[in-house]
């Protein structure tokens, strides 16, 4: 079964740099370079940037089960090293986020990651470049399965793009959300959502989430007790029916 772009696909890979292992969804290899997360396959769909652009466009007109080895440049992998990005900074600076630089440390900063190349006095030389960037890439890889199930799809999504899941229903080809806290997220990303899935992306109104929850708690209520409830209800009906006329 051949890949193409918007296909959901689980894929396992292990990315190698001058023969080193710098990232990989086997569990023996993660060990191997320290790596202590949850590693396992990625499920991502194919051509929509979830992946480095090189891997991502070898994916397509793949056979899923079949074993691909691939050799990226630079260009396509984690882009050219920026002599820019080598920049001069004073220490206080690193003091304010807390941080005691020294050379050879490496660590976040304003959604970089930095290494600290020297410390002199009162000033610092940090690289913002990736620490892959100018260097040639090699990955083996293989299409483990393609996804069918549209929650598998969605939660795929969630995972890459909000790194954390919220409950969703799936009607008339609409996915809608269950929690407003995604509602931000999702007013920049439902364009591209849409392109990917040929789904409409929404946020249920508050109103009408609590109009569902008051629902469920009375058929709770009338199964407790044994519809008593529902017979109460109706001659209430009734009763303000007779008032009426």
């Amino acid at each position: 079964m051949q890949v193409q772009k918007n296909d959901f696909v689980e894929i396992e890979f292990t990315g190698k740099a001058n023969g080193n292992i710098f990232d990989t969804t086997n569990k023996e290899e993660a060990k191997q370079i320290g790596l202590e997360a949850d590693v396992k396959p990625m499920i991502i769909s194919v051509g929509n940037q979830m992946l480095i652009k090189g891997l991502d466009e070898a994916l397509e007109s793949k056979e899923t089960g079949k074993k691909y080895s691939i050799h990226l440049t630079p260009e396509q992998a984690f882009g050219k090293r920026i002599p820019s990005l080598v920049k001069t900074m004073p220490i206080r600076i690193f003091h304010e986020q807390k941080l005691n630089p020294q050379a050879g440390m490496a660590f976040q900063l304003d959604n970089y990651l930095v290494k600290i190349l020297s410390v002199s006095g009162g000033r610092v030389i940090a690289d913002f470049n990736n620490p892959l960037a100018g260097k040639e890439i090699d990955y083996d890889f293989t299409i483990t399965r393609k996804i069918e199930d549209e929650k598998e799809k969605i939660n795929a999504l969630q995972d890459y793009f909000f790194k954390e899941r919220f409950e969703f229903e799936i009607k008339d080809k609409k996915i809608i959300f269950k929690n407003e806290k995604t509602k931000k997220n999702l007013e920049e990303l439902k364009q591209k959502f849409k392109e990917i899935t040929g789904f409409e992306f929404e946020v249920e109104e508050s109103s009408k989430l609590e109009e569902k929850i008051e629902k469920k708690e009375e058929k709770k209520e009338e199964e407790k007790a044994g519809g008593k409830i529902t017979e109460k209800k109706q001659e209430k009906k009734q009763k303000e029916k007779t008032q009426k006329q």
